[in-house]
């Protein structure tokens, strides 16, 4: 199996030894997106809404990077600093998500990097 590092400016940088996505043809593996802005590394708010959105482009330009779309996914894992924020994250994830519904699990940790609330990272199957 051959294994391919998917990089890309259009999401932040990883902020540790680890990569945006890695493609294990014919799957991607995208790693967990905070609602970092890309050109800051910086949170975009404090609030779900504003960094679950971000979670997603940044998802959404690593796919893309990969060779794949959110209409690929078949898998999402999603990372709640708090259970509460649920239906809230719902009606954002179904703005990016609205005809393909992937598999999904959603988790609430204590505690995400750099304080986020929200942390989504998914697999897709290249077309």
């Amino acid at each position: 199996m051959t294994l391919k590092t998917i990089k890309t400016d259009q999401a932040p940088a990883a902020i540790g030894p680890y990569s945006q996505g890695i493609e294990a043809a014919p799957f991607v593996f995208v790693s967990g997106q905070l609602g970092l802005n890309p050109a800051t590394g910086e949170l975009v708010g404090p609030d779900l809404a504003s960094q679950a959105r971000q979670a997603l482009d940044n998802l959404q330009q690593i796919l893309k990077a990969g060779g794949c779309s959110l209409n690929d996914v078949v898998a999402v894992d999603v990372f709640l600093t708090d259970m509460d924020n649920f239906l809230e994250l719902n009606a954002i994830y179904s703005d990016f998500f609205s005809d393909h519904t992937p598999a999904r699990a959603a988790i609430e940790v204590s505690a995400l990097p750099k304080g986020g609330v929200v942390e989504i990272k998914c697999i897709a199957c290249r077309p």
